[in-house]
């Protein structure tokens, strides 16, 4: 009797272990695939988004903090995600129609291409550094490593997409100062 109590109870803890394979929903998990459960990714594959299924939900075990910071982490990711958006906007404004009188002088057509392409490399490059932020954070977030957020290249990308607004604010309004004395 007391054999079968603990085959019982050891059976019992052993199906609480396992995850059980929740319903398929198409709107929630498409592929349906099973749940990566990051914490137990074996340390030959360090890299949490090459694990398989890989359109699995990434599970983390929520302990101290770490809900509230992989939110920060999303949040930052789409905070980035909005700047190369903007950026990509502003590169079509400038490509399509940059000029300040009505029919375009020849120095705005010979500056519209090339600071459009300058934008639009701004926010390739935006888009570029969020998701490997977004990456990096999230792998060491399932090696359980502590991490400082801003680095150095995130300096360097808000340094240079500073400098090329105000630098295209200065080419605006000399252009514009140049348009209207003639």
């Amino acid at each position: 009797m007391t054999s079968t109590t603990a085959q019982q109870q050891q059976q019992q803890q052993q199906e609480a272990t396992t995850f059980r394979q929740p319903p398929y929903n198409p709107i929630i998990n498409a592929a349906n695939a099973r749940p990566v459960l990051a914490n137990e990714q074996p340390p030959t594959n360090p890299h949490i988004f090459l694990a398989r299924p890989w359109f699995g939900a990434l599970l983390f075990e929520n302990v101290t903090s770490d809900a509230r910071d992989h939110c920060a982490n999303e949040r930052t990711f789409l905070s980035w995600l909005r700047l190369a958006m903007y950026l990509g906007v502003v590169a079509i404004a400038i490509i399509i129609s940059f000029h300040f009188q009505t029919p375009p002088t020849g120095l705005e057509r010979r500056m519209a291409l090339p600071l459009g392409i300058v934008f639009w490399l701004l926010s390739l490059t935006c888009l570029v550094t969020g998701f490997a932020n977004y990456i990096r954070t999230v792998r060491k977030y399932s090696q359980q490593a502590a991490l400082v957020q801003s680095g150095w290249k995130t300096q360097v990308m808000f340094t240079v997409v500073g400098t090329v607004i105000l630098a295209s604010c200065v080419l605006f309004l000399a252009t514009d100062a140049k348009t209207r004395s003639r």
